[in-house]
């Protein structure tokens, strides 16, 4: 089984889950003057000890399908922009560390961009003496900005790269379950 029919069992299993909870539901209580409408398969009672034990059973499949998954991901590495990784080591990075380091990089981008049209045309008068000379505003800028514009690049890269490498290993990857 590879990791994306794993992960879509795991759907489907969480749908059946649902279902039997909602018949366990469904069927947790009675009136006593009521039939019992399961009771030529047994009873209410036993089909809904059944259905929780089928509970317990799927969600054990679960555990052991998403275990398979990580195990799969911490044995398999892949390299992106150079940087050899366990899949799970990218996929920490990209949940943990991309998200901030995005936002970050678009903050300093952001922030040049409005500092330069807020002081685009716009002159300032030195000291209290009016009469003195007008000068155009200036701003100094203490980053590297072609760096910032590679590093925002190399970021849209490698999560790039990523996606398409996961969907690849996904496919691809065994489990051993």
């Amino acid at each position: 089984m590879t990791i994306t029919e794993a992960l879509a069992e795991i759907k489907t299993i969480l749908k059946r889950i649902q279902s039997k909870r909602e018949f366990i539901e469904s069927y947790q209580l009675r009136l006593d003057s009521l039939k019992d409408p399961l009771e030529k398969d047994g009873g209410s009672a036993k089909a809904v000890l059944e259905a929780e034990q089928a509970v317990s059973d799927l969600e054990a499949r679960i555990v052991a399908l998403r275990v398979g998954i990580q195990k799969a991901n911490e044995d398999t590495t892949i390299s992106i922009e150079g940087v050899e990784k366990p899949i799970a080591d990218w996929l920490i990075w990209r949940r943990e560390i991309a998200p901030g380091r995005e936002r970050f990089l678009n903050s300093l981008t952001g922030r040049l961009a409005q500092a330069r049209a807020s002081v685009q045309g716009k002159s300032y008068t030195w000291g209290n003496d009016k009469s003195a000379t007008e000068k155009a505003a200036d701003i100094v800028v203490n980053i590297d900005e072609a760096k910032l514009s590679k590093d925002k690049e190399q970021m849209k890269n490698i999560l790039g790269q990523l996606d398409g490498q996961l969907s690849l290993k996904n496919a691809t990857v065994l489990l051993n379950i």
